[in-house]
């Protein structure tokens, strides 16, 4: 017991000051990034962000070269030209026009779901997940009303499914590209590791969304919603847009560096004679950008304090340790519900072995997956819940719930037997 007293006693004397103006930035904008706004004040996670990155340097914490030096602008130009990438799919109408197709199989509402997620889950590993969710809530909800079937279980399944599908590859998401990129990952090995339990999750997930809407594919009180307004589907423009992608996949299973592969990827689609650059840009997700400097920044002030290191030290003597998989996956789980994915992958990386792949593996499915767990939980989430209340559908928090934590626990459940037979 003298022993504990005097390693506890010397462990606080160790530890650094946690009033300097670094630690406390980086609290206020983390809190500020989990509740998504200031009180008074029209400004949302990203505005948050960039302010604390001004204050690291407004306060000394960092002078202007530490603070672009902290931005991994590989990851940045990554992120860029993925976004270019689906700005040509967007406004060549391709997702809208495969939401129609699915339609199709509307008639039989449990083999539509499973199209509808495995379409999404396909699409969200390659794409963004956040834009095949925006494109295609406005097409289920117009074409479910039009067929009087309930819409929850379908969007519900799209949610789900853009989140799962996303984990199976480092351009999934932006928390995976930002995990690849860091971590020096390899595409293949990464998409090896990630898919199975990719697949396995949404295969769950899918039975789950079966089971708790077994009966309840007809909507009482049906209500056409108006149709949006949707791009023109141009083939010419898919098609131009898919070989792009095709190559560009290939050339990630190469030792190109990807951010370069991106780039010129994006300086193809760039050169077009139908569509204009203005247009292309105006669809790329700025603010996500500018979220991710921010927080480089942050993040990197909050790591000179040294109590990063110190926390993470103080926790390994007890017993404690991150590299640890199962110990990774619910921290990832956690702090990804509190701040989100995006914001605790930032942190989390920082402690990661450079020398072995499984943690950073483990934390890209386990961030990804803890986004279903609750409505906040996934940007993806949000737009399905936004569009769909556009169109008149409400989604709430307990029904979502009821979907989401069941999937997301089963999502967890197959991540740790994986990490088993992996080990």
């Amino acid at each position: 017991m003298a022993i504990y007293k005097n390693l506890s006693f010397e462990i606080l004397l160790q530890m650094p000051d946690i009033l300097t103006p670094a630690v406390l930035i980086f609290a206020l904008t983390y809190i500020g990034v989990a509740i998504g706004e200031v009180p008074g004040l029209a400004i949302d996670r990203t505005g948050i962000a960039l302010l604390g990155g001004v204050a690291m340097i407004a306060f000394g914490v960092l002078d202007t070269d530490h603070a672009v030096a902290a931005v991994d602008f590989p990851t940045i130009l990554l992120l860029f030209g993925l976004m270019v990438l689906s700005s040509q799919f967007r406004l060549a109408g391709f997702y809208t026009h495969v939401a129609m197709a699915l339609t199709r199989a509307m008639d039989r509402p449990r083999r539509f779901l499973w199209q509808l997620m495995l379409a999404s889950g396909a699409l969200s590993a390659i794409l963004a997940n956040d834009i095949v969710c925006l494109a295609f809530t406005p097409v289920l909800a117009w074409s479910l009303a039009r067929r009087r079937l309930n819409p929850i279980p379908f969007l519900l399944g799209l949610a789900l499914a853009s989140n799962i599908g996303s984990a199976a590859t480092i351009i999934g998401n932006p928390q995976n590209m930002l995990i690849g990129q860091v971590g020096r990952l390899s595409f293949t090995h990464f998409f090896l590791w990630c898919a199975i339990p990719s697949a396995i999750s949404l295969a769950a997930a899918y039975g789950i969304v079966i089971a708790l809407y077994r009966n309840q594919w007809g909507a009482a009180a049906a209500q056409e919603t108006p149709h949006g307004e949707w791009p023109e589907y141009s083939p010419t423009q898919a098609r131009k847009g898919g070989i792009v992608a095709a190559l560009l996949v290939a050339a990630f299973f190469t030792d190109i560096p990807r951010e370069l592969s991106a780039l010129v990827a994006a300086g193809v689609l760039l050169c077009s004679r139908k569509l204009a650059t203005r247009s292309l840009m105006g669809l790329v997700d700025w603010h996500l950008i500018a979220l991710f400097i921010g927080l480089f920044v942050v993040v990197r002030g909050f790591e000179d304090s040294g109590l990063p290191a110190w926390i993470v030290e103080t926790t390994r003597q007890r017993g404690v340790h991150l590299e640890d998989p199962y110990v990774l996956t619910a921290v990832a789980a956690v702090l990804s519900n509190i701040v989100s994915n995006v914001p605790a992958v930032m942190v989390l990386i920082k402690f990661l072995p450079a020398d072995s792949p499984e943690p950073w593996y483990v934390l890209a499915l386990a961030s990804t997956f803890a986004g279903n767990l609750i409505t906040i939980g996934s940007i993806a989430n949000l737009i399905v819940i936004e569009q769909a209340k556009q169109a008149g559908i409400r989604i709430s928090f307990a029904e979502h719930a009821r979907a989401g934590i069941p999937a997301t626990v089963a999502s967890f459940a197959i991540l740790c037997v994986w990490i088993a037979l992996a080990g």
